[in-house]
């Protein structure tokens, strides 16, 4: 592209870890919380909350729903005491790179792929944020840089839990 934003050192940090954030261990009552106040008024399906239920499933006990997030309390990194960087936000200087001069951003779509293992009480989940793809295009606000912000969550045995994809536009 002949006006392209993207530079070379952009295109050398696409995959490196920008932040990186760690659960405290995932407790059985985290988990009851948070499906007793996703399904309310309902009653959240027993999976979730009832031990001798969840023993016969074929996760041999309780998990967590898919969409619970062991980071919405505090994290053991950063810790209370560190600056946090905003959860949906990023910037190419967290990287050390100068991000290109825009006007505005905007999220535009957000993708969830979710894994085969599920989170389960005592689980530490380990966070990490990478740029992973830059596209660029003209449209009716002129140039548009897309960046793709990618949140991979593993657990303590480095299994895939999930993997958040956010596409942020830049104009």
């Amino acid at each position: 592209m002949k006006n392209s934003w993207v530079t070379d050192d952009m295109r050398n940090i696409i995959g490196q870890i920008m932040r990186e954030s760690v659960s405290y261990p995932v407790s059985t009552s985290d988990i009851r919380k948070w499906a007793i106040s996703v399904y309310y008024p309902e009653e959240p399906p027993r999976l979730f909350w009832d031990n001798k239920y969840a023993s016969t499933t074929k996760y041999g006990g309780i998990v967590a729903p898919e969409e619970f997030n062991p980071f919405a309390w505090s994290t053991q990194k950063p810790s209370l005491d560190e600056p946090k960087i905003s959860g949906t936000s990023f910037s190419e200087r967290e990287l050390g790179i100068e991000p290109p001069q825009y006007k505005a951003i905007l999220l535009t779509e957000i993708r969830e792929n979710y894994g085969a293992v599920r989170i389960r009480p005592s689980d530490v989940i380990r966070s990490t944020h990478r740029i992973t793809d830059y596209f660029e295009r003209e449209g009716r606000m002129g140039h548009m840089l897309y960046t793709t912000l990618s949140n991979e969550w593993r657990n303590q045995s480095d299994e895939w839990i999930r993997t958040t994809e956010s596409v942020f536009l830049r104009y």
